[in-house]
C-alpha cells in the first residue's frame, strides 16, 4: 500500500466517523447495583471509543452515590486509565446502592454535579433498578435544571447549553434477568464459576456415591440454575419461574433412585436461591437435603455457591459482549437527539441491537408480577425465547419415559463425529441420543468417523450410556479427518446392513466436505437417500452456514486465559512484546476474537492481507506505546495468515526493529486450544443445537412414514447453524457457492465486522460500521425464522 493509498484510507476513515463526532460532548460512565464480571470491559470500551471520537469521558465512581456526592467522585478518564482492566472481575469504578438518588433532593445534587462538568450523556451499566433510575433522571432533567436555576445554582446559559440528557443503558447482571436481551454482561462468567464447581464436586460425589444439592444465585430468575443444570446434566432443577408440580417430592425421589439403579454413582440437584413451589412458598436446599436423606437414606451434602459466582476473571464471551456493547453505547449516545427515548444496547442472537429502555424494564417487571400471581406459564414465556427453549430441552433430556410409554418409530438414526476433536462434541452426542430415544428411534453410534463407518464400527447406544458426557472434552465416539469419498460403497453397505434411516454428523469442515460427497453419491447409492444433517463442531469456526461452531468458545477461553498469564508475566519485566500463534487454519476467527478478548495490539489474519509496511506501522505503534505507562504489547497471529510472514519472521522483525525499546517473546499455543473441558457456552450450545437437529430428523421421518419415500431433494441434506439471529437449516447444495474450498472458509464471515472494534480499542484509526440497525426495535420482535437464542 503506497502513501497515497494510506492518505486516502485516513480520509475515508474520518468521513465514516464525521457523523459520529463527539467534539465538545461529555459522557459520564457509571456502574450501579450488583457487580458483574465484564463491567470493566464495558467501561474500557466506553472510555476508549468516547476518546476516539473526540468526546470527554468521565468516570462516576460508586454509582449514583458518586453522582450525588460529586467532588472527587467524578473524574475525567484518559486512555491509560482503563489499561489492564479487561481481565479484572468486578468494577474498578465501584458500585453502590444509593438511597439519596431515589429522592428529588438527591437527583438535584446529581444534576448540578453533571452540569458543572458539562456532562449531558450518561452511560449506565447495571440491572433493571439502575436503568429505571436513569430513565426517571432523564425525564426530570429539564425540571431539575429549572429548579437549580431558580435557586441560583445555575445561570440561564448553563440551563440552555445542557437542556437535554441522553441516556443509554447496558445490562450488567449475572442473573440474566433482563427481558429483551439474550445475554447480560456477567452471565457467562457466572456460569463458568458454577460449572467449575460442579465439575469438581462430581469427582468427589462419584467416589462416595453421594447426592449433592447445589444452590446457585437467582432470587427472582432461574436462568443460572437452568443453564447449569442443562450444562452438567443435573438430575433435578428448582426454578422460581417454573415450580415443580404437586407431589414433586415423591417424583424427585423416584427419579433419583431410578438413576442410581442405572448404576449412576452420584446425583446432582440444582436449586435457584429464589426457588418456590406452586403456592409461592420457598423451597430451600436444606429442605431438599432432609427429604432425600429421610426418603432414600442417601449420603447428601449441600453446597451454597454464593458470591463465588460474582467473582473471578470475566470469560472471553463476556469481554467481547461488553466491548461490543460499550462501543455501541457511545455510538447510540452520539446519534441521540432530544426526541430519542432512553435505550438499552443489547444482544439478539448474534447481533447488537437497541431497545427502548422503558419497555424492557416494564417487561422484566411483568415476569415478577406473573410469578406473584402464580401465572407460571406466562412467566416462562415473558422470560423470552432463550429461557423457554432451555427449559423444554432440559425436560426432554433429564426425564426418560418408561419404554412402554414411548411410541416407537421403527427408525434407526446414526450419530457420527468427523474431523478434529472439539470440546462440546460429547454434549451434542448425548443430547442427540436422548432426544432420539424420546422420539421413539433406535439410536446407533458410529465410532472413529467415516473410517469406522466403512468398517462397520456401529453399535446401539442407550439413554444411560451417555450419562455424564456433557462435561467431557474431546470425542468419546472417536473422530477422524478421513473423508467418505473412497469408501462410499462400504458406507452404503453398512447403511443397508444396519437399516440406517437418518444420519446426524457432528464435526468441522471435513464433516461439511463429507456431507457434500454423500450428497453427490445419492444418485448411485439409494441407501444414502435418507435425511442427513450436520451440526458444526470445530475450534476454527470455519463451517459455512453457521456463525458459531461447537468448540470455538472453549478454544477462545483457552487463548484468552493464556494471554492473560503471558501479559501478567510482562508486568515485572516491562517493555516486552509477545507474539502468540493461534490455530484456525486459514480462518482468523480465533486470532481476531482472541485479540479483542485479550486486549491485543494487533491480530494478523488471512482474511485481511498485510504487508511489510503494516508490520512496520505496528512496530512504530508499539514503540510509541512503550513511552506511556503501558509498557507491554500483545500481538496475535493466525497460523496460516501468510506464507512468508511466519511467526518466526514477525518475531525476528519485531526483535530487530524494537531493539533498545522493547524485547520480544513468542509462543505457539498449539493443541491446548482443542483440549480441556468444554465451556458452559459450548455445552449449552452443543446440547441445544443437537436436540434441534434431532427434532428435524424426526419430522422428516414422520412425513415419510409408511410411504417408503426416498429422500433426494436438497432440503433433506442440510447444515444446521446460527445465522445472525436465527437458527437455520441450509441445504449443502446451497452452501457450496458460499464456500472458499481452497482455504476452507466461508466467503463471507460476520466477525470481520468486529475487526475495526479491536483496532479502535488498541488506538489505531479504523472505520467503525454502526450497528446493523441504529433504530430502536420493539422488544417483542419475532421474525418468521426460528430464533437463535443461545
Amino acid at each position: 500500500m503506497d502513501d497515497d493509498d494510506l492518505a486516502n484510507r485516513k480520509v475515508f476513515f474520518r468521513k465514516c466517523l464525521e457523523h459520529l463526532s463527539g467534539a465538545g460532548k461529555a459522557i459520564g460512565v457509571l456502574t450501579s447495583g450488583g457487580d458483574a464480571q465484564g463491567m470493566n470491559a464495558a467501561v474500557r470500551a466506553v472510555v476508549r471509543m468516547g476518546i476516539y471520537v473526540g468526546a470527554k469521558v468521565y468516570f462516576i465512581y460508586e454509582g449514583y452515590q458518586g453522582m450525588v456526592d460529586g467532588g472527587k467522585n467524578i473524574v475525567e478518564a484518559n486512555w491509560e486509565s482503563v489499561s489492564s482492566i479487561l481481565q479484572v472481575g468486578g468494577t474498578i469504578i465501584g458500585s453502590a446502592r444509593c438511597k439519596a438518588f431515589r429522592t428529588r433532593e438527591g437527583r438535584l445534587k446529581a444534576a448540578h454535579n453533571l452540569v458543572q462538568r458539562g456532562i449531558t450523556n450518561l452511560c449506565v451499566i447495571g440491572g433493571d433498578g439502575s436503568l429505571t433510575g436513569a430513565n426517571i433522571f432523564r425525564k426530570e432533567w429539564s425540571g431539575l435544571l429549572e429548579e437549580l436555576a431558580q435557586n441560583g445554582e445555575l445561570n440561564e446559559e448553563q440551563v440552555e447549553q445542557h437542556a437535554h440528557l441522553n441516556v443509554v443503558g447496558m445490562v450488567g447482571s449475572i442473573d440474566n434477568d433482563f427481558c429483551g436481551t439474550d445475554m447480560t454482561i456477567g452471565t457467562d462468567s457466572a456460569l463458568h464459576r458454577i460449572i467449575e464447581v460442579v465439575d469438581a464436586i462430581m469427582t468427589t460425589a462419584q467416589s462416595h456415591q453421594r447426592t449433592f444439592v447445589l444452590e446457585v444465585m437467582g432470587r427472582h430468575c432461574g436462568y443460572l440454575a437452568l443453564v447449569s443444570a442443562l450444562a452438567c446434566g443435573a438430575d433435578w432443577v428448582f426454578l422460581p419461574e417454573s415450580p415443580p408440580e404437586e407431589g414433586w417430592q415423591e417424583n424427585m425421589c423416584i427419579k433419583l433412585s431410578e438413576n442410581r439403579a442405572r448404576k449412576k454413582r452420584l446425583n446432582i440437584i440444582i436449586v435457584a436461591e429464589g426457588a418456590i413451589d406452586t403456592q409461592n412458598k420457598p423451597i430451600t436446599s436444606e429442605q431438599i437435603k432432609e427429604l432425600v436423606v429421610k426418603q432414600l437414606g442417601y449420603d447428601t451434602r449441600v453446597t451454597i455457591l454464593g458470591h463465588v459466582q460474582r467473582g473471578g476473571t470475566p470469560s472471553a464471551f463476556d469481554r467481547i459482549l461488553a466491548s461490543r456493547m460499550g462501543v455501541e453505547a457511545v455510538v447510540a449516545l452520539l446519534q441521540a437527539t432530544p426526541e430519542t427515548p432512553a435505550c438499552v444496547v443489547s444482544l439478539s442472537g448474534n447481533q447488537a441491537v437497541r431497545l427502548p429502555l422503558v419497555e424492557c424494564v416494564h417487561m422484566t417487571q411483568e415476569v415478577q408480577k406473573a410469578m406473584d400471581e402464580r401465572r407460571f406459564k406466562d412467566a416462562v414465556q415473558l422470560r423470552g425465547r432463550s429461557f423457554e427453549s432451555n427449559l423444554n430441552t432440559y425436560k426432554r433430556l433429564a426425564i426418560k419415559l418408561p419404554d412402554d410409554q414411548i411410541v416407537k418409530s421403527n427408525c434407526n438414526v446414526a450419530v457420527i463425529n468427523v474431523g478434529a476433536p472439539a470440546a462440546g462434541m460429547n454434549a451434542a452426542v448425548r443430547s442427540a441420543v436422548r432426544v432420539g430415544i424420546a422420539d421413539g428411534h433406535k439410536m446407533l453410534a458410529i465410532y472413529d468417523g467415516f473410517e469406522g463407518f466403512a468398517k462397520g464400527q456401529i453399535k446401539e447406544i442407550g439413554w444411560g450410556d451417555v450419562g455424564g458426557w456433557t462435561g467431557q472434552g474431546g470425542s468419546i465416539l472417536g473422530t477422524k479427518r478421513t473423508l467418505p469419498g473412497k469408501s462410499l460403497e462400504d458406507i452404503a453397505t453398512q447403511m443397508r446392513k444396519h437399516s440406517i434411516n437418518a444420519l446426524l454428523i457432528i464435526g468441522g469442515f471435513e464433516a461439511y466436505l463429507g456431507l457434500l460427497e454423500l450428497s453427490a453419491a445419492r444418485e448411485k447409492y439409494e441407501e444414502l437417500c435418507v435425511p442427513m444433517v450436520m451440526v458444526p463442531a470445530t475450534v476454527s469456526n470455519n463451517v459455512p452456514g453457521s456463525d458459531f461452531s461447537i468448540g470455538a468458545d472453549t478454544a477462545l477461553n483457552t487463548i484468552t486465559d493464556t494471554c492473560d498469564r503471558i501479559k501478567q508475566s510482562a508486568s515485572g519485566t516491562k517493555r516486552r512484546v509477545f507474539i502468540i500463534e493461534t490455530m484456525g487454519g486459514y480462518c482468523g476467527y480465533l486470532a481476531n476474537m482472541g485479540g479483542l478478548a485479550a486486549g491485543a495490539d494487533a491480530a494478523y489474519i488471512f482474511e485481511e492481507p498485510f504487508d511489510i509496511r503494516d508490520l512496520q506501522s505496528n512496530v512504530e505503534h508499539l514503540t510509541e506505546k512503550m513511552k506511556t505507562t503501558i509498557q507491554r504489547g500483545l500481538v496475535l497471529r493466525n497460523e496460516s495468515c501468510s506464507e512468508n510472514y511466519t511467526t518466526d519472521f514477525i518475531y525476528q522483525l519485531y526483535s530487530e526493529e524494537g531493539k533498545g525499546v522493547f524485547d520480544c517473546r513468542k509462543n505457539v499455543l498449539g493443541h491446548m486450544q482443542q483440549g480441556g473441558a468444554p465451556s458452559p457456552f459450548d455445552r449449552n450450545f452443543g446440547t441445544k443445537i443437537s436436540a434441534r437437529a434431532m427434532q428435524w430428523i424426526s419430522t422428516k421421518l414422520k412425513e415419510a412414514s409408511g410411504k417408503g419415500r426416498r429422500f433426494m431433494s436438497d432440503d433433506s441434506i442440510c447444515v444446521l447453524g446460527i445465522s445472525k439471529r436465527n437458527l437455520l437449516f441450509r441445504p449443502v447444495a446451497q452452501l457450496r457457492k458460499e464456500t472458499d474450498f481452497e482455504h476452507r472458509i466461508p466467503k463471507e464471515q460476520w466477525w470481520l465486522k468486529l475487526r475495526p472494534l479491536m483496532k479502535i480499542l488498541a488506538k489505531y484509526e479504523a472505520s467503525y460500521e454502526v450497528s446493523d440497525s441504529h433504530q430502536l426495535e420493539p422488544v417483542h420482535h419475532r421474525g418468521h425464522e426460528e430464533p437463535a437464542a443461545i
